[in-house]
């Protein structure tokens, strides 16, 4: 039942923030976003339950379907909004936090220098450009800010803002 409640937060926060949703039902059918964070909850499930191939599976299902691959062993915190999320790709050591905004084509991947821990963690309340690449084990701080196309390869504090190839802090 707490599965349930929290997908309705997901869908509801979704509303929210998406000037085009007219109704929460909307986003549910809808919304690609919604669609593979409802997918990875039930992955990440079965992956903490040690069902990998289950997991993977559902997972692939699901990337077929929305066209965003987030491998199960993901963290996601609630109410993430991915907004138009086609190609966005999520590894398997990334971490996001709460209230988290990611758009198209973002990727949280490795750099394949790493071993455990190899993808980037998200603060809460992080917004992602289309198309930016964080790549490593690298922190992103609460409210932090990464510009479209940016490629963030080192830590970003909370509040700084990000932009460019390799991503710099914007002054304020």
């Amino acid at each position: 039942m707490y599965i349930f409640k929290k997908l309705y937060e997901d869908a509801k926060n979704i509303r929210e923030k998406d000037p085009a949703a007219r109704n929460v039902l909307e986003v549910i059918i809808l919304y690609s976003g919604f669609h593979a964070i409802f997918f990875h909850r039930i992955a990440h499930f079965l992956y903490e339950k040690k069902c990998f191939f289950l997991a993977r599976f559902i997972s692939q299902f699901s990337r077929f379907i929305t066209g965003i691959e987030i491998h199960p062993g993901a963290k996601i915190g609630r109410r993430l909004f991915i907004d138009h999320g086609m190609g966005i790709v999520i590894g398997e050591t990334a971490e996001i936090g709460d209230d988290c905004i990611i758009y198209h084509q973002v990727t949280l991947g490795g750099t394949g220098k790493d071993e455990y821990k190899r993808h980037p963690t998200l603060g809460n309340k992080v917004l992602v450009g289309a198309g930016a690449k964080i790549l490593g084990p690298i922190n992103i701080g609460d409210e932090a800010k990464i510009g479209a196309g940016a490629v963030v390869l080192k830590d970003v504090y909370n509040g700084e803002t990000v932009v460019g190839i390799p991503a710099n802090k914007v002054e304020k």
